[in-house]
This record gives C-alpha cells, sequence and structure tokens, in this order.
C-alpha cells in the first residue's frame, strides 16, 4: 500500500478571466442634450438679462449715436435733420472742446494716474507695517472719503477750498499766504478733490496684491541685504505689476467721466478753466440746447475712454 508523498506541493499560478466590457453609453440628444450643449433651449436662461441690456444699454447708446449726426435741440428749431459729420467737424474746430480736451487729460493725469494710484499704493504699503490701532483708524478714515456721495464730497471740498474756508484758515494760523484757491487753481483744486474721494479704491486694491506676496521672498531678499526701497522696485513691484494696470484703467475710466464733483465745486470755472469734457457736454447739450452736438461730444469722450482701455489692456496682455 503506497503512501502519499509529503513536502511542498507546486500551485499553478491564478488564470486571469477576462470581463466583458460594455460599450460606453449613447446620450439621446433630446431636450436635456440640446440645453447643455448650447442648442436653442442654452440660450433660455440668460435671454431675459440679453433683452434689459438690450433695452436700457445698447438700446440708449444707438439713439445716441444717431443723436449726434443730427442737429437737434431742446429749443429753437422743432425740426431735426441729419447733418452728417458737421457735429464733429464743428467740435475738431472749437478752441473750447480743444480747452476741454487738454484739461480732462490734465484732471486724470493729476488725479488718477499720478495721485490715486500713487497714494493708493504709499497707504497699502505703509499700511502693512502699521499696527492694527493705526490700520483701523486709517482705514476708516480713507474709505469714508470713498463712500460719501459725490456731491457731499465735493461740498466739503468746497468748504475746504473756498476763499473762507478751512485751508486758508489753516494757512492765517502759519502767518502763510492765502488765496481764493477755486479762482486762481481751479483744476487743481478738483484734481486734488478727486484724489482724496477715490483713493480708498486703489488703496484696497494694493492691499488685496500686497497679501498675496510670498513672505519668504522678501525675508530672502532682506536677509542678503536688500534695502526697503530696493526690495519693493526689484521684488513688491514686479509681483503686483497687473494689479497695478488694472488699477489704473479702472481709475482711469472712472476719472474720465467725473462729473458731479468739478460741477458742485467750480461749474467748470472761472470762465472754462476746470470744464472737462463732461462738464463741455453738459453745457452744450442741457444748458446751450444743442442736444445733437453735445452727444457728439459725448461720442468723442466714449472714443478717448476706449483708447486707454486699449492701452491697458495691452499691459494686461503682455503679462499673461
Amino acid at each position: 500500500m503506497s503512501t502519499p508523498a509529503t513536502g511542498p506541493q507546486a500551485t499553478s499560478p491564478p488564470v486571469a478571466v477576462p470581463q466583458a466590457t460594455s460599450p460606453p453609453a449613447v446620450v439621446p440628444q433630446g431636450s436635456a442634450g440640446t440645453l447643455h450643449r448650447g442648442g436653442p433651449l442654452g440660450w433660455l436662461p440668460i435671454t431675459p438679462a440679453v433683452a434689459l441690456l438690450l433695452v436700457f444699454l445698447a438700446g440708449p447708446i444707438g439713439y445716441c449715436v444717431y443723436i449726434a449726426f443730427t442737429n437737434m435741440q431742446l429749443t429753437g428749431s422743432s425740426s431735426t435733420g441729419f447733418v452728417g459729420l458737421a457735429n464733429f467737424r464743428r467740435a475738431f474746430a472749437d478752441p473750447e472742446f480743444r480747452n476741454a480736451v487738454w484739461l480732462t487729460l490734465v484732471f486724470t493725469v493729476i488725479s488718477s494716474i499720478i495721485g490715486q494710484n500713487s497714494l493708493g499704493l504709499a497707504l497699502a504699503t505703509l499700511m502693512r507695517r502699521a499696527s492694527r490701532p493705526v490700520r483701523t483708524v486709517t482705514g476708516i478714515f480713507v474709505i469714508a472719503a470713498w463712500v460719501l456721495p459725490e456731491i457731499v464730497a465735493a461740498f466739503l471740498l468746497y468748504a475746504f477750498f473756498r476763499r473762507e474756508g478751512t485751508l486758508n484758515a489753516i494757512l492765517d494760523q502759519l502767518h502763510l499766504p492765502s488765496q481764493n484757491w477755486l479762482y486762481s487753481l481751479p483744476i487743481l483744486a478738483v484734481s486734488f478733490a478727486n484724489v482724496w474721494r477715490g483713493t480708498a479704491f486703489s488703496m484696497l486694491i494694493y492691499s488685496a496684491a500686497l497679501n498675496e506676496i510670498p513672505q519668504d521672498i522678501t525675508e530672502s531678499a532682506e536677509l542678503d541685504g536688500a534695502g526697503g526701497l530696493r526690495r519693493f522696485w526689484h521684488i513688491t513691484l514686479p509681483m503686483i505689476r497687473r494689479s497695478v494696470a488694472t488699477n489704473l484703467m479702472l481709475n482711469t475710466l472712472q476719472t474720465l467721466s467725473v462729473f458731479g464733483l468739478i460741477w458742485a465745486m467750480t461749474r467748470g470755472g472761472p470762465g472754462n478753466r476746470s470744464e472737462t469734457l463732461p462738464v463741455f457736454m453738459y453745457d452744450q447739450a442741457f444748458l446751450k440746447s444743442f442736444i445733437g452736438y453735445g452727444t457728439a461730444v459725448a461720442l468723442l469722450l466714449l472714443l478717448i475712454s476706449s483708447l486707454f482701455s486699449v492701452v491697458y489692456l495691452r499691459l494686461l496682455k503682455t503679462e499673461v
């Protein structure tokens, strides 16, 4: 009688059993497929918004373009006729229009590109190193000027710059010469008013941008012996350049359309020494009743704003 052999027995490797794969499911092109694949029903959710834009944005713009090529007036002639490019030729030949363009550029450069941008960046940089109470108090005062209605801010700054105002009272206490700032330097007075009112926006933009800079980069530069100015120029400024371009674009477009601040402080005067394009447009369209000519000036202001936008967008595009 034989006995079974003892010892390790060889085992065969497991055999992989192939599994059947099901074919990919075919999504039926029904109503749901049409909705998610850009079919006619895909436009349904945004139809109300598109309709509102057409009625309240595209409609008025188209009507203004039409008026700009007519001789429409508020008073006088009751008939309106098509005059082609006559309003635009009149604008380019009008010395008051050229003066308004020049003052608009001066007002924009001083109050927005230089004033709000530089002061906002300086405040954001200094507040990073300040104590919490100092940051809180500074933020309250700066943002309070920004949230004030434009007409309220205008009357506050009018009271500050007028002949018997706060600024001259301070100068008299310091035994320094005073003057009527709204008469002698009107465009600088309204530029300073716009800087005071709009700096908070730039400060908030730059505060958010500075908080995104990694702390280890600035610490490494400081350990390498780089001073504060050198760190700002070679590290901080290059890393927030996109925020700088965005802030410049938004501030410039807002400043080009400022009307209430200037109108409440100087009404474009004395004479036309602070008459920017929005004030000139209002004067021609509603005070002198030349609706067609005033609308043509508004379209030229829109063109100037578009040129600024193109420049800033190209600056942003080069950073991508």
